[in-house]
């Protein structure tokens, strides 16, 4: 074999050695942890290459999109919305979602986050249109609730999963503020009345319980006082029987030296004019009294 027959050959060898090389440089696919490969071969989907090391048919498959798997996040969108009681809202949304099927994506949707954008504000003023205004801020946690559920199930079809759809804001325009801070203001007024009617309450109803209480108390002492006379008459009464006119001479006597002690625990500037008899009838008593000791 002549000269120019080597080099015939040997370019043959050449051309089947860099045919392989670039075979096995076309055919061997690493695809990021972070993104999904869509293979297509003669224009038509043939597979999805994960994260790792793939092989593809050199020259006949090809890398048509390369999608990120990443969780994403809209920017966020205000949109009008009418509540249930006629009450326009300004609602500023914020939604996260990341690409679970890139097959579905790339060949069903042309702007995935135009179409989520869309779907939010939709499902955001179905939703504020069934609540009142005070239901929209009271239960804000619910009407978040209800949107992700609705937008998620509206884009399972586009192979996204929405994992997030917050609420940031509710605003509202200047005449429902007005009103809401004249509504304030009035209740506040309203239960300052409240507070104050019922002290006045709470005040005459603890009045009415002393004046009630003092008169417990002085019918008790009254009855106390009855029932001690009772028993000083009974005691008497007693005596008499048991003992005739003597004790009762003696219950009067010891009443008139009372008496006589009370006239002279004065301050002494009085003057007492006492009968010649009364005075007989009081050494009569201190008799009784010397006698009875």
């Amino acid at each position: 074999m002549g000269l120019d027959g080597l080099l015939g050959a040997s370019g043959v060898y050449l051309a089947i050695a860099l045919f392989i090389l670039i075979s096995l440089y076309l055919g061997v696919r690493v695809v990021p942890q972070s993104e999904k490969h869509v293979v297509e071969r003669f224009g038509q989907l043939r597979s999805v290459l994960g994260p790792g090391l793939n092989f593809v048919v050199p020259f006949l498959d090809r890398i048509a999109h390369k999608v990120s798997v990443l969780e994403r996040q809209l920017p966020n969108a205000s949109q009008d919305a009418i509540t249930a009681d006629n009450a326009l809202v300004k609602v500023e949304t914020s939604v996260f979602y990341r690409v679970t099927e890139p097959e579905k994506t790339v060949y069903r949707i042309r702007d995935v986050d135009g179409a989520i954008a869309t779907t939010v504000a939709g499902i955001v003023r179905s939703e504020i249109g069934k609540l009142e205004l005070d239901q929209v801020q009271s239960n804000r946690a619910q009407l978040i609730e209800r949107v992700r559920e609705q937008v998620s199930a509206m884009v399972d079809d586009w192979g996204v999963e929405v994992t997030r759809a917050e609420i940031l804001d509710v605003n509202l325009d200047e005449a429902t503020r007005a009103a809401m801070m004249q509504q304030l203001n009035a209740e506040r007024a309203r239960r300052a009345q409240v507070m104050e009617a019922e002290g006045k309450k709470r005040s005459v109803e603890l009045a009415a319980d002393a004046d009630l209480y003092a008169a417990e108390q002085q019918a008790k002492a009254r009855r106390v006082t009855a029932d001690a006379e009772a028993y000083a008459t009974g005691v008497i009464s007693v005596a008499i029987k048991e003992n005739g006119l003597e004790a009762a001479q003696f219950q009067v006597a010891l009443k008139q030296v009372e008496a006589l002690q009370s006239i002279a625990s004065g301050d002494g500037k009085q003057t007492i004019l006492v009968p010649a008899n009364a005075l007989e009838a009081f050494g009569d008593a201190f008799k009784m009294l010397k006698g009875r000791s």
